[in-house]
Protein backbone atom coordinates (compact mmCIF):
# COMPACT_ATOMS: atom_id res chain seq x y z
CA UNK A 1 0.00 0.00 0.00
CA UNK A 2 1.61 3.72 -0.89
CA UNK A 3 0.84 6.41 1.47
CA UNK A 4 0.80 10.01 0.28
CA UNK A 5 0.07 11.48 3.92
CA UNK A 6 0.14 10.71 7.37
CA UNK A 7 -2.47 12.25 10.08
CA UNK A 8 -1.21 13.71 13.35
CA UNK A 9 -4.40 13.20 16.06
CA UNK A 10 -4.24 14.96 20.15
CA UNK A 11 -5.04 12.27 22.05
CA UNK A 12 -6.36 12.90 25.78
CA UNK A 13 -3.59 11.76 28.39
CA UNK A 14 -6.32 10.42 30.65
CA UNK A 15 -8.89 9.29 28.80
CA UNK A 16 -6.87 7.96 25.20
CA UNK A 17 -9.66 9.60 23.04
CA UNK A 18 -8.83 11.58 19.96
CA UNK A 19 -9.09 15.02 20.74
CA UNK A 20 -8.68 16.62 17.41
CA UNK A 21 -6.43 16.75 14.02
CA UNK A 22 -3.34 18.69 14.22
CA UNK A 23 -2.54 18.48 10.85
CA UNK A 24 -1.74 16.22 7.28
CA UNK A 25 1.69 15.78 6.60
CA UNK A 26 3.06 14.30 2.97
CA UNK A 27 5.80 11.79 3.50
CA UNK A 28 7.68 9.74 1.49
CA UNK A 29 8.47 5.97 1.34
CA UNK A 30 8.78 4.32 4.42
CA UNK A 31 5.70 5.57 6.04
CA UNK A 32 4.25 1.74 4.95
CA UNK A 33 5.91 0.88 8.15
CA UNK A 34 4.09 2.90 10.41
CA UNK A 35 1.55 1.39 12.11
CA UNK A 36 0.37 4.27 14.70
CA UNK A 37 1.06 8.11 15.38
CA UNK A 38 -0.63 10.50 17.97
CA UNK A 39 0.17 13.62 20.21
CA UNK A 40 0.03 13.27 23.71
CA UNK A 41 -0.03 17.03 24.86
CA UNK A 42 3.93 16.36 25.54
CA UNK A 43 5.45 13.77 22.39
CA UNK A 44 4.46 12.66 19.45
CA UNK A 45 4.00 8.89 19.48
CA UNK A 46 5.30 7.21 16.40
CA UNK A 47 5.00 2.96 15.98
CA UNK A 48 6.37 1.21 13.15
CA UNK A 49 6.76 -2.52 12.60
CA UNK A 50 8.10 -4.68 10.09
CA UNK A 51 4.70 -4.61 8.09
CA UNK A 52 4.98 -8.42 7.31
CA UNK A 53 4.87 -11.18 9.55
CA UNK A 54 8.22 -12.78 10.72
CA UNK A 55 9.31 -16.31 11.62
CA UNK A 56 10.31 -16.65 15.10
CA UNK A 57 13.60 -16.80 14.19
CA UNK A 58 13.35 -13.66 12.74
CA UNK A 59 12.03 -12.17 15.56
CA UNK A 60 14.87 -11.97 17.03
CA UNK A 61 17.19 -11.55 14.64
CA UNK A 62 15.19 -8.17 13.34
CA UNK A 63 15.54 -7.16 16.89
CA UNK A 64 19.37 -8.00 17.45
CA UNK A 65 20.70 -6.43 13.85
CA UNK A 66 18.45 -3.51 13.88
CA UNK A 67 20.20 0.07 14.49
CA UNK A 68 18.44 2.03 17.06
CA UNK A 69 21.44 4.76 16.80
CA UNK A 70 20.35 5.89 13.85
CA UNK A 71 17.27 7.10 15.71
CA UNK A 72 19.15 7.85 18.53
CA UNK A 73 21.83 9.91 16.67
CA UNK A 74 19.25 12.32 15.35
CA UNK A 75 17.55 12.82 18.82
CA UNK A 76 14.54 10.50 18.53
CA UNK A 77 13.83 8.57 21.40
CA UNK A 78 13.28 4.74 20.11
CA UNK A 79 12.09 1.74 22.52
CA UNK A 80 11.45 -1.98 21.96
CA UNK A 81 7.35 -2.95 21.74
CA UNK A 82 7.98 -6.89 22.81
CA UNK A 83 4.36 -7.34 23.41
CA UNK A 84 3.22 -7.15 19.72
CA UNK A 85 3.21 -10.00 16.99
CA UNK A 86 6.25 -8.31 15.01
CA UNK A 87 8.81 -6.80 15.51
CA UNK A 88 7.94 -3.27 16.64
CA UNK A 89 9.23 0.17 17.58
CA UNK A 90 8.15 3.33 19.08
CA UNK A 91 9.38 6.53 18.64
CA UNK A 92 8.84 9.60 20.36
CA UNK A 93 9.53 13.19 19.70
CA UNK A 94 8.34 17.00 20.49
CA UNK A 95 5.91 17.89 18.36
CA UNK A 96 6.32 20.85 16.02
CA UNK A 97 3.52 23.80 15.17
CA UNK A 98 5.03 24.44 11.65
CA UNK A 99 3.58 22.54 9.41
CA UNK A 100 7.01 22.12 6.94
CA UNK A 101 9.07 22.10 9.55
CA UNK A 102 7.07 18.63 10.99
CA UNK A 103 6.57 17.15 7.81
CA UNK A 104 10.09 17.93 7.18
CA UNK A 105 10.82 15.73 10.31
CA UNK A 106 8.21 12.91 9.12
CA UNK A 107 9.56 12.38 6.24
CA UNK A 108 13.11 12.19 7.92
CA UNK A 109 11.74 9.32 9.77
CA UNK A 110 10.00 7.44 6.77
CA UNK A 111 13.43 7.43 5.31
CA UNK A 112 15.53 6.12 8.34
CA UNK A 113 12.74 3.08 9.02
CA UNK A 114 13.18 2.15 5.06
CA UNK A 115 17.08 2.68 5.27
CA UNK A 116 17.11 0.48 8.21
CA UNK A 117 14.39 -2.09 7.60
CA UNK A 118 15.73 -3.00 4.19
CA UNK A 119 19.51 -3.01 5.63
CA UNK A 120 18.02 -5.51 8.85
CA UNK A 121 16.23 -7.76 6.30
CA UNK A 122 19.14 -7.92 4.07
CA UNK A 123 21.55 -8.91 7.02
CA UNK A 124 19.03 -11.16 8.63
CA UNK A 125 18.78 -13.45 5.71
CA UNK A 126 22.72 -13.73 5.69
CA UNK A 127 22.10 -14.85 9.10
CA UNK A 128 19.31 -17.73 8.57
CA UNK A 129 21.72 -20.23 10.34
CA UNK A 130 22.66 -18.72 13.46
CA UNK A 131 18.79 -17.53 14.70
CA UNK A 132 17.51 -20.91 13.90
Amino acid sequence: MDFSSLVLMERDRKSNQFVRELGSYQVNDGAEYITKMYYDGESVHLFFDTKKDVEDWEYTAIFHLFNENVFTDKDYKIEIVDDEYNPTWHITFPYIEEINIMEEKLQELCTLIKEEMERTFGEVQNKKNEYR
